[in-house]
């Protein structure tokens, strides 16, 4: 504004620099006398710049040579010299609400820093050209011009231009005026500006309500309810559905009844968990303490023998479940603190069957082979993989590991003697599919997933009873879903419905 301000003027100082002259030129010509030195004709002088002064809206004095005051449009001619004071232009005929609301604007304008202030025009009722600066100028024959600022605060203009004519100096004239248009165009633009500012601030708080309605009041119901839930006071039933909003805060509420609802099953399983293990100590705890008693009571000491190997048997069992037990219960931590990495699927199994080979017959070659046959003891055991199908995954090689580990175990115990397990590897789609076979007695009706339970366990007749605690097919479990796959099984059956095996399928995601 300071600037437009300043352009504004400099433009208007111009204008009034055209008009001194043109004044000046018109009085030369028209208001001197032709004598030697030229000299002004004061009655023409006054009735020029009186006219001129009505035609131009402004103030013009007319001086002589000596810059005494001749003429003044704003005084008129009297039996005593210049005494009558003509009328000041008349006031501006805009709506009065309009003008106030400028004049308020105007007075809130008065308290901004203003760049370009002007001096203050002198309070001069002087009838000698010296007293006025620009006229002071105009006797040396320059053209003066400047810009002030008038007792009411208003931009003032003067301009002032010697009078001459055949080279004589017969005179100067000073212009002055008020630059209403200027304060008018100042207030205009400001008046705009306060107007979009006003505008602006009401949409803009109209803007701050409907986004506190749409944004600020849904965050906070969020808020309550994820206190809730954290006090135990809710569940993820509880926290608000914002999904139709179908927006960012609508996927925040989706995220935080999925991460409620996850602690909920996370805190159901642990406490499951902790029901299964109390269950499954008190067996082993009761025979111990069974046996114990028994033996302080036995006198013959084969009978004591057998209690001391009941009790052996049962610490065994006690620390293979503790063992088990701890395993398993930092199984997820440990899963979702571990990095998952580009692995492929092809070495581990080669690695696994490793295992089962003379060290002797393990040579770096067989990282490329295909197809591997292995015995195991009495067991020989096939895998097949996919020809120029990559088995790349992103997981945990030793998890994974753990996993065809645990499931070739179970084959292996399981499988009759001469027995066969088979292992493939199959792609499909965006899947691959891991499948391991055996020639076992299958897995009993109705099983079929309670096998994935915690310490559910089905071992074979030829087995002793507390060698295993039931955990492995439920870490297997864990670890697959972990890696965003899936574990089942199936009993495999000839065509007249007998069973000859059993199957286990692992889905896992390619890259």
């Amino acid at each position: 504004m300071s600037e437009y301000q300043g352009r504004l003027i400099i433009s208007k100082l111009e204008t009034f620099q055209a008009e001194a002259e043109m004044v000046s030129t018109a009085l030369a010509e028209g208001a001197t006398r032709t004598s030697t030195p030229v000299t002004l004709d004061i009655e023409r002088a006054h009735q020029m710049g009186r006219s001129l002064s009505d035609t131009m809206g402004q103030r013009i004095r007319v001086f002589d040579h000596n810059g005494v005051l001749l003429s003044d449009s704003h005084k008129r001619q009297g039996p005593g010299g210049l005494i009558q004071i003509s009328a000041l232009e008349p006031p501006s005929s805009e709506m009065r609400s309009i003008q106030i609301l400028k004049n308020m604007t105007g007075f809130f304008l008065g308290f901004l820093p203003d760049s370009s202030e002007l001096p203050e025009y002198p309070n001069i009722s002087s009838d000698q050209a010296l007293e006025y600066p620009d006229a002071n100028n105009a006797l040396q024959g320059k053209i003066s011009i400047s810009a002030w600022r008038n007792q009411n605060a208003n931009v003032f203009l003067s301009a002032s231009a010697p009078i001459i004519k055949n080279e004589d100096q017969a005179g100067v004239i000073l212009l002055t005026r008020e630059a209403h248009d200027i304060e008018s165009d100042l207030e205009r633009v400001w008046f705009d500006i306060i107007r979009v500012f006003i505008i602006s601030l009401i949409i803009t708080v109209l803007l701050s309500i409907y986004l506190s309605g749409v944004i600020a009041q849904p965050l906070r119901r969020l808020a309550k309810a994820a206190d809730k839930v954290r006090r135990g006071q809710a569940n993820a039933d509880d926290i608000p559905d914002l999904s139709k909003r179908h927006d960012d805060i609508g996927e925040l509420s989706l995220i935080l009844r999925d991460m409620t609802r996850a602690l909920w099953d996370r805190m159901d399983a642990i406490e499951r968990f902790a029901a299964d293990v109390s269950h499954e100590l008190k067996n082993p705890l009761t025979s111990l303490r069974s046996a114990i008693e028994t033996a302080s009571m036995v006198k013959k000491e084969s009978d004591r023998k057998k209690m001391m190997d009941i009790i052996m048997h049962d610490l065994q069992r006690l620390d293979r479940l503790i063992s088990d037990i701890s395993h398993a219960s930092r199984i997820d931590a440990e899963l979702s603190r571990e990095s998952f990495v580009k692995i492929d699927l092809a070495d581990i199994l080669r690695n696994l069957l490793d295992v089962y080979r003379d060290p002797l017959e393990r040579r770096s070659e067989t990282s490329d082979l295909r197809s591997l046959k292995v015995q195991a003891e009495t067991v020989q055991i096939d895998l097949e993989l996919p020809k120029a199908k990559s088995l790349d995954i992103f997981g945990s090689e030793g998890r994974l590991s753990q996993v065809f580990e645990n499931l070739l175990s179970n084959a292996l115990s399981f499988s009759p003697q001469n027995g066969n397990i088979f292992i493939e590897a199959l792609v499909k789609d965006n899947h691959i599919l891991i499948r391991l076979e055996d020639e076992g007695p299958g897995i009993p009706e109705g099983k079929l997933d309670s096998i994935f339970e915690r310490f559910y366990s089905e071992r074979p007749e030829n087995e002793d009873y507390g060698n295993h605690s039931g955990l492995g097919l439920s870490i297997c479990k864990q670890i697959i879903e972990a890696h965003q796959g899936r574990i089942f099984a199936e009993n495999m059956s000839n065509p007249s419905g007998q069973v000859t095996g059993a199957r286990f399928t692992v889905i896992l995601n390619t890259l």
